[in-house]
Order: C-alpha cells, then structure tokens, then sequence
C-alpha cells in the first residue's frame, strides 16, 4: 500500500471517529431539545440535532454533501443567533462556539487530497467570531493621563484619618485626599502587608467565614477586626503590629465567621480607664471595648471590659442572634442591632435596636416596635419582641438633625408572610430614622411591601447634600438588593426622585398573600433586565439546554415573582444586586458610585410533612438543616430550598457581564457612566481557575471608596484585585494583584510619617463565593520619590 492509501484511509478513520462523537452528542442534543419543546421552548436545538445526525451519517459514509450540511447548519446558527441576541456579544459566542468548531473539524476530516479549507470561509468566521468577541477576550487596562487635582489647603486630622467605618457618620466613603490622581495611580506599589493569623479553623467548616473588616484610622494608628473578633492595632506607617485582643469568642453555634469594622470612641470628660477607647461587637453576643493605645480591656465599661448584647434577646438555642457590624457611636452612646439567623423559624429572637453607654456599658435604650413608645429593657423573665425585623448592616448618623438611619432586614422567616404582625409588615425592608436621644421613631421609607423575596436593605444610607434647583436639600441615598436607589428628604422621609406605586405580580402561595404594588424607584435601575429564554447561556448547547428548560419549567413574572411549591426565578437573587458593601458617594461630584451583582436564583417553597421528614432524617443522622439545604421555617407551612440558577458547568444561566462598577449622577437622575468589573482569571466552569484574561464582570462583595483626587478604589470581584478607576470616566487605571480575595471594601488615609496617601484593603476571601481564604491587610502608596508633598 502506497504512502497516498495510508493518509486517504487514516483520514477515513478519523471521519468516522468524528462522525461517531457528532452522532452521539447529535442524539443527546436532541433529547434536551424535545424536553425543551415540551416546556415550550425554542426549537433550534431539535433542528440542529437533526442536522448534526444527518452530518454524521454522511460524514460516516463517505458522501459529499456531508459539507453542505454543516454549511447549512452553521448559516443557520448563525442567522438564529443574531435573531435571538439581537447581535450582543456574549451571546453570539455562546450559539457559535460549539457549531463553528464543529464545522471546521469536518471540513478538515473532509479534505481531499490537495483540497482545502478555503480561506476566504475561514476568514469571514473568524472576522465574525472576532467582531462578536470584541473587547471581550482581552482585559484592558487603559491608563489615562488626566491633570492632578489641584492642590487644597492643609487638612485637619480628621480629613486625614478613616475615623468610622463608612470615614464619616454620613457613610459616603468619600476622602479628601488628593495626593493619587488619575495621573499617577498607576505608580502605586505595595507599601506593607500584615497577616492576622486568623485563618479558618476546624469548627469553621459549614460555616460562612469572611475577612470583611474595614480599618479604622485615627492618629497614628489603624483599628481592625478579624473574621474570629480579634482586635488588632496597626502602626498605619509600617503596618507592623501594636497589640491585639482575642476575645477568645464561643463561636461554635454561630453560622458568620465575619467582623466589618470596629468603632472609635474618645471620652469627652474625664473617666477612670481607657479616655480612647475601641468599641466591637462578637459574633457569640458580646460588645467589647479596648484601650485604644494598649488594647487592654477598659474595667468601667461592663464587667473586665464587655457587656452582653443578647439581654432581652434570650432564645433557647445559641447562635441566633450577633452582630456582625460595627457599633455606631453617636453622642455618649453606642449603637447595635444584630443578625439573626433568618429561615429557621417564627419568633427568634428579637431585632430590637438597643443603645449603651459608651463609657460604663449601661443600657440606654432600645427600639422595639412591639412595643411602642417603651424605651427601657424587658423586666426578667421576659424579651424584646420575638421575631421582630432587624438591622444588621452598618448605620449612618445625621448629628445635627439628630438621627440615626436603620437600613431594616425582614420578620423571621423571609420567604413566608403570612403571620406578621401590623407592626412588622410597616417596618420590614425599610429605612427608619430613629431620634438618637430616645430611641424613638421619627420617620421610615418601605423600599418592598410584605417582603418574601429576602430583599432587607442591605447597606447603610448614605447621607448627602442634593443640589437641585438652585437648593441645598440633606438628602439620603438608599440602595438595595432589588438594584433600585431611593432618594429621600433625609429630614422628613419624603421621596425627592419620584418611586410610584406599580403593580406587581400577584398569585401568592396557599395561605400567604402580596401586595398589589411595589415601589419602583425613577433613580437610574442598577439591576439587570427582565429575563426571557433567549437571554439564558451557556458555553455548550447542552448547558444552554439546562438553562433554558429551567426558564421554562420555574415560574417567573419579573422583578417580585412570587414564592411557589413548584419553584420560582428570583432575579436579582438572595445575594442582591448590591449588598452590605453599600456605594460611595463622590461629594465633589456629585456622583453615586456602585458595584452591581447579576445572579439568578431558584426558590423552592417546600411543604411542611415533607420538610419535616427530611429535618428529622438529617437530626438523625447528626446533620443540620444547612447540610441537607433546606430552611426549616418552623411555624410556617413551608420549608425553603434554594440554589444558584447555574448552568451544569457551574456557570450562571444568564449571560455575561455578571458585574458592573456604574456611575450616576443624582442632581440630574442619570448614568454618567459604567463599566464591567472583574475577570475570569480566578473563577471558571465548575469551580476551576482558569487564569485567562477575559473582561467579563464577575459578581462582587464589598464598596468602593472615592477620593477628591478624583480616584475611586474597589476590591470585592471575584477576581483577586484591587483596582483604580478614574471617578469623572469610569476608566481602569491601575490594578493591583491581592494575594486572597478582596471581598471587603477599601478606605484610605495620609500618614505624617512619610507624607503619603495609602490605600488599604483587607483581603481574605469569602467562602461562600469560593474565593481564595486569606489573612492579609495590604497597603498601597506611591513610591516615596514620586509622592506629591501635599495630602
């Protein structure tokens, strides 16, 4: 046999081999495609199948049409996905990805001898699969040569320090400094890293652990927490250690590994111990408070230094109620709501908002909306009232007005309504003003109406200054999980951007009931659009299959679909579009800064003998209910069970981008701009890293912070950077590798020692996004050569 034989009858081999795979991946598309059908939806992937198999048979045979059916096959995706993408990019990809590599394969298994592919063919895909991808497969960083911000006059040491979590009571997260501009951000490096040694632990494990903490700055000096409650003080020049205090917390029944912040206070007389003191909560029920400049514990406050924070809030179970946030200090006094373990059951325990002195512990106050107008703590014996909603994220403070604002989480459980009370459905997903002397309530704003969605206001309302018709108004921005902004008169509660009432969907679940209407906010949308068939993705047919006849098989109605037993699409889902890392507010510009999250999520409402069989299989065998995925709801008629609409490849069912960093301006209502934000380096299909550079906006948690010199900072992604983006453009600037996730939000400050303006960042990951674990504090400041003189 001739050497020409041999090549014609491996190539014959290798055709039928091809035809065999496209033969079986043809036969199990078309099973997905007439189950898609069944649930009405699109048939392409039943005509691709048919195509594909008879591509197959012929490639088998031998026979020369067998080109012309994978032309017609790939004309044809082609044509169907720019009908269905309206020609987006993402989307493009996904439809051709799978059949044009297909095609090339048989037209090389096809060639004859001195027969080729032909060029201009092989060009014009590649000029459409390059149109399609543009801008998408390379992660740009585009540097701008912008002026520096012009000088200012030398600033008080309270411009230069980060003395509350969110820099002011005002929770902009906005800093005057101006030392790093857009023109020189892409010089920053590495100036110091710290590592607490908090690590997860043996007991940790099925439990959501999170270097979330934001660190104070006063002085000298940086104030953290770690995610076991360790508080650590930091020389802010060097970053090197000044003292720690373990509060040695019994955290085995907490589901939270996480601490945000910690909070400063200075005694304005004189006491006995610890004038400066730091103030912060566990996550096993206690407030601590520490020396400032020696972390011992302050004796007058409390017993040896801490109070309980659970008195009142018994429940005969650990575990169900902490605080995770730092207290607000506001006047003598410092402020605490808690979280609750939300899903487990009615009347757990209470989310009353209770005061202390800052200096001896003593209770102040509290609000307890079931009971109204009694400010005092319950005599023995009995508790705040049970399964009230709480507030567990940070809060924000107006002092001249006197008011703390409570950004409201739900009445336990979330997914079921029904038995609420009057009182718990006015103030559930609300913001509420309390007056910060009696504890009273002054106004409240409900951003959702009989919430079954899990949509709590996540984030702490930012307070600022709203320009608008030649007026100075005190404004406060709100944003939520649902992705609406709500702008309020800050004095009185009342909307300046309009949110009218909209009819929402309606048929509950059995038993329950839902509002006819729902707050749609005017203020420029952060969440996605409205799903359809069309917009679920997916990097094969097969996944994209899954995801459609999930689509099709769970009920959605858009924004506030209802809780089923037959499963519904939440969109935007239970992490929310943003959640407790808030926004910054660049005062000088009057901009509202915001990362977004795009994550579907599947609800199962479960029935009650069928949730109770499985609670109890799982108590029998030593397991908990998060271990078996299901939310008991105990008191309702359902459990809940709930998961990520991801494809099988571990992948969300909706297209890229999932994340986006946007820009609005609130005098004028509009987006000035936005950006994607992420990439896939540190995250692929089931679980994998990929390492490749593709700009495809990941999800994120954590905020921004934003600078006078015109810089906003942000970590959260998924993918392990902290960047710079230019606040007047949205353009990236700088990037800065993390060597754990950055789920957590920046802050900055001016350190005299050095003349410096540094950026710092815990970074530690975060479990449940499966980021890389971590215990680092990284700071970053320009080379000390290149640092302007002035902050």
């Amino acid at each position: 046999m001739n050497n020409a034989a041999k090549t014609v009858g491996g190539r014959r081999v290798l055709a039928r081999a091809l035809a065999m795979l496209i033969g079986l991946l043809a036969l199990a598309q078309g099973a997905g495609g007439v189950w898609l059908i069944s649930f009405g939806g699109s048939v392409y992937y039943l005509i691709a199948a048919v195509l594909m198999l008879i591509g197959a048979a012929f490639l088998w045979q031998g026979r020369q049409r067998t080109r012309l059916v994978f032309h017609l096959l790939l004309l044809g995706t082609l044509a169907w996905a720019f009908w269905e993408t309206q020609g987006e990019a993402w989307g493009l990809l996904a439809r051709l990805g799978f059949v044009a590599g297909m095609w090339l394969f048989v037209l090389m298994a096809t060639r004859g001898p001195g027969r080729g592919i032909p060029v201009r063919v092989v060009a014009c895909l590649a000029g459409l699969v390059g149109l399609a991808g543009s801008g998408l497969l390379v992660d740009h960083l585009i540097a701008q040569e912008n002026p520096a911000a012009a000088p200012t006059a030398p600033m008080t040491a309270t411009e230069q320090d980060w003395p509350v979590y969110g820099r002011t009571q005002s929770a902009t997260r906005f800093s005057p400094l101006t030392q790093i501009t857009p023109a020189n951000v892409g010089k920053l490096e590495v100036a110091w890293t710290y590592r607490t040694g908090d690590m997860p632990r043996a007991g940790d494990h099925g439990h959501e652990f999170t270097f979330e903490a934001t660190p104070l700055k006063i002085g000298d000096t940086l104030y953290l927490c770690s995610p076991h409650n360790i508080v650590i003080a930091l020389d802010a020049e060097t970053g090197k250690e000044r003292w720690r205090f373990d509060p040695k917390v019994q955290d085995a029944a907490a589901y939270m590994r996480a601490c945000r912040g910690v909070a400063y206070v200075k005694a304005d007389k004189p006491v006995e111990d610890c004038p400066e003191r730091i103030l912060a909560g566990t996550i096993d029920g206690r407030m601590i408070a520490v020396d400032a400049h020696t972390g011992a514990p302050c004796k007058s406050f409390g017993t040896n230094g801490q109070i309980s924070i659970l008195r009142g809030l018994e429940y005969p179970l650990p575990g169900f109620a902490y605080t995770t946030s730092p207290p607000m200090v506001v006047g003598s006094v410092a402020v605490v709501g808690g979280w609750v373990s939300d899903d487990v059951s009615v009347g757990e325990p209470s989310g009353a908002i209770r005061a202390f002195d800052v200096i001896s512990g003593k209770f102040a106050w509290a609000w307890d909306m079931g009971r109204p107008g009694d400010s005092k703590e319950p005599p023995p014996g009995e508790t705040f009232t049970k399964g009230s909603p709480n507030s567990w994220p940070p809060m924000s403070v107006d002092p001249v007005l006197g008011l703390i604002y409570l950004p409201m989480g739900n009445a336990t459980p979330d997914f079921w309504g029904a038995h609420r009370s009057p009182i718990f459905e006015k103030y559930s997903s609300s913001i509420v003003a309390l007056d910060v002397t009696s504890g009273q309530p002054r106004w409240s704003y409900q951003t959702v109406h009989h919430d079954i969605w899990d949509y709590d206001v996540p984030a702490n309302p930012i307070l600022f200054d709203l320009k608008r018709d030649g007026r100075s108004i005190p404004a406060l921005a709100q944003v939520t999980k649902m992705g609406q902004i709500f702008v309020l008169d800050r004095r009185t509660g009342e909307l300046l951007t309009p949110a009218p009432e909209t009819p929402a969907p309606q048929g509950p679940a059995p038993g329950d009931w839902l509002s006819p209407t729902q707050p749609i906010s005017t203020v420029p949308y952060l969440g996605p659009p409205k799903l359809t068939e069309a917009a679920m993705w997916g990097l094969t047919p097969f996944d994209q299959i899954a995801c459609r006849i999930a689509f099709r098989r769970y009920r959605y109605d858009g924004l506030y679909t209802p809780q089923s037993v037959g499963g519904s699409i939440i969109y935007p889902g239970v992490f929310g579009v943003v959640d407790w890392g808030a926004a910054t507010f660049d005062e000088d510009r009057g901009l509202l800064i915001a990362n977004s999250s795009w994550m579907p999520w599947i609800s199962i409402l479960v029935p009650r003998d069928i949730t109770d069989r499985i609670l109890a299989k799982a108590a029998a065998a030593g397991s908990d209910p998060i271990s078996v995925g299901i939310s008991p709801q105990l008191g309702t008629p359902f459990g809940m069970t709930g998961w990520p609409m991801f494809s099988p490849l571990g992948i969300p069912c909706v297209a890229p981008p999932w994340g986006h960093l946007v820009a609005i301006d609130l005098a004028a209502n509009k987006v000035v701009w936005k950006v994607t934000l992420g990439t896939a380096r540190d995250n692929g299909p089931l679980g994998s890293q990929i390492g490749l550079p593709l700009q495809i906006g990941v999800p994120s948690m954590g905020g921004p912070t934003s600078t006078r010199g015109g810089v906003t900072f942000i970590g959260a992604a998924l993918d392990n950077y902290l960047r710079a983006f230019d606040s007047g453009t949205g353009q990236e600037l700088w990037r800065g590798r993390l060597p754990a996730g950055g789920q957590s939000s920046p802050m900055t400050y001016w350190s005299t020692a050095s003349g410096r303006q540094f950026v710092v960042i815990s970074a530690g990951g975060h479990s449940a996004l499966l980021t890389k674990p971590g215990d680092y504090v990284v700071a970053y400041a320009l080379p000390a050569t290149a640092a302007p003189a002035k902050p």
